[in-house]
């Protein structure tokens, strides 16, 4: 496929997208997007030119919200709102928060169980709507909301008895694959695909989230001495294809566009952006390729073309998660940033870096991490590249705790105006 704008291609490519049983009736309900107050990131201070200041929100294991399973609906919203003027103190425009981490959800979803990270059990009402709370609160304080989703996982564990009985997958048992100690939706399986999309953008149709946002879970990382078990789908739907690995990275390509033509028939508008592991192929296994050596990549690894997608223009914008520090033999976060705006340039795709705040001063990092400005360094070599347009921080526990004072330091030398989100 030639270079497109993601919006072209999900208008031509709506009619190959099954429909999503209610959404369109879902999204004709849905309310408008509200007015964004001027709040306090709206300040009379003049504006720096737009650009992301993002920050993850983890709720997978409670790493960074809610605290833990089982507070009341006031605590969890309290420190929902903790995180939020948080977030604006710091000068910053966005937060993702991830509302599906293990085919569950922050919201009432008539497809999957409440997610047992708010009570602590799986399907248990929360008494209130997380998600809903966020996009209100948020958008109050001229924040952008993005809604992330993990497509395929389904559970940190490999038993299905511990899911609600309702879960989808105890009622459909052969859409689950036990791998690594984890359970995951089979990708090779169309009726498995076409569910999660319906899961995803029932979100979408409910509220006025600002963009849909996949982190790096496709296929699962690879485990040594184990086999993902999927000889059954293949045979079924890969005699077309040259290979196993090539019929795979089809299947994401797949969920890739069909979920940006979703997108666009639900809430027109509405951005879509990925977040994959920073390394595509090693120049060593494609000319094509970064210059660094790392034990994975996504192409060969996750069955993941994240190159293609941003030179097609299947995505409204990437955020390659660098979480390197710079001059790091196998994986140098400069020579990453400069091949990322290689791939970017000429694209519709905005290119946005993953900063992995939760290096800076943690035992065990090498010593780059353990000096509170090598973050903003970052910062200062990515400004170098115009194909960059922001940066997202991984992740808002690490904002609060900010141990070393590297946040802190990126917010004195970087952000000391606020800024709009470049759309």
């Amino acid at each position: 496929m030639g270079r497109m704008t993601r919006r072209a291609f999900a208008a031509a490519a709506l009619s190959t997208l099954a429909t999503a049983p209610g959404a369109a009736a879902a999204a004709a309900a849905a309310p408008a997007v509200p007015a964004r107050s001027a709040g306090p990131a709206s300040s009379r201070v003049p504006r720096a030119g737009a650009e992301m200041r993002g920050v993850w929100i983890a709720t997978v294991a409670n790493r960074d919200w809610p605290s833990r399973p089982g507070l009341g609906a006031a605590a969890q919203r309290a420190e929902l709102i903790a995180h939020l003027d948080r977030a604006v103190r710091h000068r910053l425009n966005t937060v993702v928060l991830q509302v599906r981490p293990t085919a569950d959800a922050l919201w009432p979803s008539p497809y999957e169980p409440w997610s047992e990270y708010l009570t602590g059990v799986q399907g248990g009402d929360p008494g209130w709507d997380p998600l809903g709370t966020a996009v209100r609160e948020a958008h109050a304080r001229g924040l952008e909301l993005h809604a992330w989703f993990n497509p395929y996982r389904i559970a940190n564990h490999t038993d299905p008895g511990r899911l609600a009985a309702s879960h989808p997958a105890r009622r459909h048992p052969d859409w689950a694959v036990p791998y690594g100690g984890r359970l995951y939706y089979n990708p090779g399986l169309p009726e498995v695909r076409a569910f999660v999309q319906r899961a995803m953008l029932d979100a979408v149709a409910r509220y006025p989230v600002d963009a849909v946002h996949f982190d790096d879970y496709f296929y699962p990382y690879p485990v040594a001495g184990q086999t993902f078990d999927d000889d059954d789908a293949y045979d079924r739907h890969g005699g077309a294809f040259p290979s196993r690995a090539a019929w795979r990275r089809a299947n994401i390509d797949a969920l890739v566009r069909e979920t940006a033509a979703g997108i666009e028939r639900v809430r027109p508008g509405t951005r879509f952006g990925i977040s994959p592991f920073g390394v595509w192929r090693n120049a060593s296994t494609d000319p094509r390729g970064s210059d660094t050596r790392a034990g994975v990549e996504t192409y060969d690894d996750l069955y993941a073309d994240t190159r293609a997608w941003v030179r097609n223009g299947w995505i409204d914008y990437v955020v390659p998660q660098l979480y390197w520090h710079i001059g790091f033999a196998a994986a140098d976060y400069a020579r990453l940033v400069a091949w990322w705006a290689q791939v970017a340039e000429g694209t519709g795709t905005r290119l946005y870096i993953g900063e992995a705040l939760y290096k800076a001063g943690a035992a065990g990092q090498p010593e780059p991490w353990q000096d509170p400005v090598e973050l903003s360094r970052h910062l200062t070599l990515a400004a170098g590249h115009p194909q960059v347009r922001g940066h997202v921080f991984f992740a808002a526990g690490d904002v609060a705790a900010d141990p070393i004072g590297a946040m802190a330091r990126v917010v004195a030398d970087h952000y000391r105006r606020p800024a709009k989100p470049p759309h």
